[in-house]
């Protein structure tokens, strides 16, 4: 992997821009330019052929200054622990972004899901909390979905927990299926925030949505719901979607359930007969309003950020600022889901579930502050909106290092 394509390179490198603008001292600078807890295990695991295969899984606690650390587990083939290391980092600014009593982790495994049966991803997610536990709980360190997990997943990991403790434990993992304490609005959430804080964003830059385009660079769960939430929330218009396979356009609009149907039962957006192809590529350089990056990580990079055309999107960098792009970082827009974890774990910790109305209300809230709170810091200090998010969020976990003794 090229260093400057590294996550965590790339993650130090943003913490290190607000260290110099916040003046934090060397020693705070250096406590949160790295993970304060690796773990690191070897998985064994029964397969349903007979033979043992061993797994490769990390979990790292970024920094818990703030509360006990918080962060997806990811499966897939190429995890590396230098994209567990970022992700763990971007949860603790996130968490601290939108002012939630939580600290940064990430959790990953080597491994390959669509390779998997049903009972072999079982084994797997019960031995990889048996490796971890002692590292876990809602004091410590509380897990979530990530890229190929699901509610199921976080089931078995929630009940082997709670088998080696002897007792119930629903806040120690969170996007839990709802007959198990999940919370309602789970399942949007990520695409609901993102949805918030664009619509924040119009108001402030004076933009008006209402029968303007959008494109989904992502066409997976989360891009599913920005479509359906843009559409029903905004206004917007779906014009183009694409996913690995490629993608699809028309000028006059696609209609967001039937392609998502089409998806669904062709694993693609190719082949939609409503749409003409094109490349992922040509989809950032789309003209539109909004745009929605909703795949994997550094899909927005210098190479092709000086070709985007939209108004707003919710991932970018210097280049996009310098074009008056309006940039909401992705670590700000991608907040609703963490916030909603947040929100089960105060559920399951009172044992009282809120209907979905407060969920929603309760979510707007979070994300309208912290736009807020970024937006301000953009326009006081002349910085794009990462930038500014970064300030805010490093400055406040910078805070509770300090006021812990700990530099």
């Amino acid at each position: 992997m090229k260093s400057e394509l590294n996550p965590f390179s790339i993650a130090q490198k943003q913490l290190d821009d607000a260290a110099e603008k916040l003046g934090l001292d060397k020693a705070t600078h250096e406590l949160l330019r790295g993970p304060m807890q690796e773990l690191k295990v070897a998985i064994p695991v029964k397969m349903d052929d007979g033979s043992t295969k061993i797994f490769h899984a990390f979990r790292i606690q970024y920094n818990t200054a703030r509360g006990p650390a918080k962060g997806g587990i990811r499966w897939h083939p190429d995890e590396t622990v230098d994209t567990v290391r970022a992700l763990a980092a971007w949860m603790t600014w996130k968490t601290s972004l939108v002012d939630i009593p939580l600290g940064g982790g990430k959790g990953g495994i080597i491994c390959n899901p669509k390779e998997l049966s049903e009972t072999e991803k079982e084994r797997l997610a019960r031995a990889y909390i048996r490796a971890i536990a002692r590292s876990l709980g809602v004091t410590k360190d509380v897990p979530a979905p990530d890229v190929y997990t699901t509610p199921q997943i976080m089931a078995w990991m929630m009940d082997e927990y709670e088998t080696i403790m002897g007792e119930k434990h629903p806040g120690v993992i969170t996007g839990k299926p709802l007959p198990l304490g999940g919370s309602q609005g789970r399942g949007d959430a990520t695409a609901r925030g993102g949805i918030y804080v664009t619509q924040e964003a119009a108001i402030a830059y004076g933009i008006d949505l209402n029968g303007k385009t959008m494109a989904i660079q992502g066409f997976g769960n989360a891009g599913q719901h920005a479509a359906r939430l843009g559409e029903k929330i905004l206004g917007l218009k779906l014009v183009a979607a694409s996913d690995s396979k490629g993608g699809v356009y028309n000028a006059n609009g696609i209609d967001v359930e039937a392609l998502t149907e089409h998806k669904m039962k062709n694993s693609r957006v190719s082949g939609f007969p409503e749409a003409e192809e094109i490349s992922n590529e040509q989809l950032l350089e789309l003209e539109v309003a909004v745009l929605f990056p909703a795949a994997l990580e550094n899909v927005i990079k210098g190479e092709n950020a000086p070709g985007l055309r939209c108004k707003i999107t919710p991932e970018a960098d210097d280049i996009l600022f310098d074009k008056g792009i309006i940039v909401l970082p992705d670590f700000l827009a991608n907040a609703g889901g963490v916030t909603v974890s947040y929100l089960e774990q105060v559920q399951n910790t009172y044992n009282l579930y809120w209907e979905i109305e407060e969920i929603h209300w309760r979510l707007k809230e979070k994300m309208s502050r912290a736009f807020k709170s970024v937006y301000e810091m953009s326009q006081r200090h002349k910085v794009n909106m990462r930038q500014a998010a970064y300030l805010v969020a490093v400055a406040r976990v910078a805070e509770a290092c300090k006021l812990r003794g700990w530099v």
